[in-house]
Protein backbone atom coordinates (compact mmCIF):
# COMPACT_ATOMS: atom_id res chain seq x y z
CA UNK A 1 0.00 0.00 0.00
CA UNK A 2 2.37 2.27 1.24
CA UNK A 3 6.02 2.44 1.43
CA UNK A 4 8.92 4.78 2.44
CA UNK A 5 12.30 4.86 1.29
CA UNK A 6 15.19 6.27 3.02
CA UNK A 7 18.46 7.18 1.45
CA UNK A 8 21.85 9.15 1.77
CA UNK A 9 23.43 7.41 4.60
CA UNK A 10 27.01 6.45 5.48
CA UNK A 11 30.34 7.13 7.22
CA UNK A 12 31.58 10.57 8.01
CA UNK A 13 33.81 12.11 10.27
CA UNK A 14 33.19 13.95 13.26
CA UNK A 15 32.22 17.52 11.86
CA UNK A 16 31.25 16.31 8.55
CA UNK A 17 27.62 16.09 6.87
CA UNK A 18 25.16 14.11 6.37
CA UNK A 19 21.66 14.81 4.11
CA UNK A 20 18.88 11.88 4.35
CA UNK A 21 15.99 11.82 2.20
CA UNK A 22 12.76 9.81 2.41
CA UNK A 23 10.21 9.22 0.07
CA UNK A 24 6.95 7.95 0.36
CA UNK A 25 5.16 6.27 -2.80
CA UNK A 26 1.87 4.01 -2.66
CA UNK A 27 -1.48 5.00 -2.46
CA UNK A 28 -1.03 7.82 -0.78
CA UNK A 29 -4.35 10.69 -0.38
CA UNK A 30 -2.56 12.94 2.00
CA UNK A 31 0.62 12.84 4.85
CA UNK A 32 0.13 14.56 7.81
CA UNK A 33 3.52 14.89 10.03
CA UNK A 34 6.29 12.96 8.79
CA UNK A 35 9.92 12.60 11.04
CA UNK A 36 13.33 11.32 11.85
CA UNK A 37 13.88 8.66 14.32
CA UNK A 38 17.40 6.72 15.40
CA UNK A 39 18.28 3.85 16.94
CA UNK A 40 21.46 2.98 18.62
CA UNK A 41 23.13 -0.15 19.39
CA UNK A 42 21.64 -1.13 22.65
CA UNK A 43 19.60 2.00 23.33
CA UNK A 44 15.69 2.52 22.55
CA UNK A 45 14.38 4.27 19.35
CA UNK A 46 14.51 8.10 19.92
CA UNK A 47 12.59 10.78 18.21
CA UNK A 48 15.09 12.77 16.32
CA UNK A 49 12.67 15.78 14.44
CA UNK A 50 9.51 15.70 12.86
CA UNK A 51 7.89 18.41 10.52
CA UNK A 52 3.58 18.75 10.33
CA UNK A 53 2.26 19.24 6.72
CA UNK A 54 2.36 23.24 7.42
CA UNK A 55 6.01 22.91 8.00
CA UNK A 56 5.63 23.56 11.94
CA UNK A 57 8.74 21.41 13.39
CA UNK A 58 10.19 20.41 16.69
CA UNK A 59 13.50 18.54 17.52
CA UNK A 60 15.37 16.23 19.88
CA UNK A 61 17.37 18.65 22.55
CA UNK A 62 20.60 16.62 21.53
CA UNK A 63 20.50 17.67 17.92
CA UNK A 64 18.89 21.20 17.99
CA UNK A 65 20.79 23.45 16.15
CA UNK A 66 22.99 21.06 14.05
CA UNK A 67 19.74 19.58 12.48
CA UNK A 68 17.36 20.66 10.18
CA UNK A 69 14.10 18.79 8.87
CA UNK A 70 11.94 20.09 5.73
CA UNK A 71 9.75 18.31 3.43
CA UNK A 72 8.29 18.81 -0.15
CA UNK A 73 5.15 17.80 0.09
CA UNK A 74 4.40 17.56 -3.73
CA UNK A 75 6.96 14.99 -3.55
CA UNK A 76 5.88 13.39 -0.45
CA UNK A 77 9.91 13.25 0.49
CA UNK A 78 10.96 14.15 3.73
CA UNK A 79 14.78 15.31 4.37
CA UNK A 80 17.45 15.48 7.44
CA UNK A 81 19.76 17.45 7.10
CA UNK A 82 23.19 16.95 9.52
CA UNK A 83 25.41 19.48 10.15
CA UNK A 84 28.42 19.06 12.99
CA UNK A 85 28.07 15.21 13.26
CA UNK A 86 29.02 13.81 16.24
CA UNK A 87 30.04 10.57 17.06
CA UNK A 88 26.81 9.68 19.23
CA UNK A 89 24.62 10.41 16.33
CA UNK A 90 25.55 7.02 14.76
CA UNK A 91 22.63 5.17 14.47
CA UNK A 92 20.39 3.91 12.01
CA UNK A 93 17.97 6.52 10.70
CA UNK A 94 14.16 5.42 10.50
CA UNK A 95 11.66 7.73 9.00
CA UNK A 96 8.11 7.42 9.20
CA UNK A 97 4.86 9.67 8.20
CA UNK A 98 1.49 9.28 9.18
CA UNK A 99 -0.61 8.76 5.90
CA UNK A 100 -4.10 8.83 5.27
CA UNK A 101 -4.90 6.46 2.26
CA UNK A 102 -8.16 5.93 1.37
CA UNK A 103 -8.48 2.20 1.42
CA UNK A 104 -7.02 2.00 5.24
CA UNK A 105 -7.61 5.34 6.49
CA UNK A 106 -5.20 7.05 8.57
CA UNK A 107 -2.08 5.22 9.82
CA UNK A 108 1.86 5.36 10.55
CA UNK A 109 4.68 3.99 8.19
CA UNK A 110 8.04 2.94 8.90
CA UNK A 111 10.78 3.59 6.46
CA UNK A 112 13.46 0.25 6.41
CA UNK A 113 16.27 2.40 8.17
CA UNK A 114 19.38 3.86 6.79
CA UNK A 115 22.92 3.86 8.88
CA UNK A 116 24.89 6.66 9.80
CA UNK A 117 28.38 6.18 10.98
CA UNK A 118 30.26 9.15 12.64
CA UNK A 119 33.80 8.28 13.00
CA UNK A 120 36.02 10.58 15.39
Amino acid sequence: QVQLVESGGGLVQAGGSLRLSCAASGSIFSINAMGWHRQAPGKQRELVAVITRGGSTNYADSVKGRFTISRDNAKNTVYLQMNSLKPEDTAVYYCNADVLTLVIGQRGYWGQGTQVTVSS
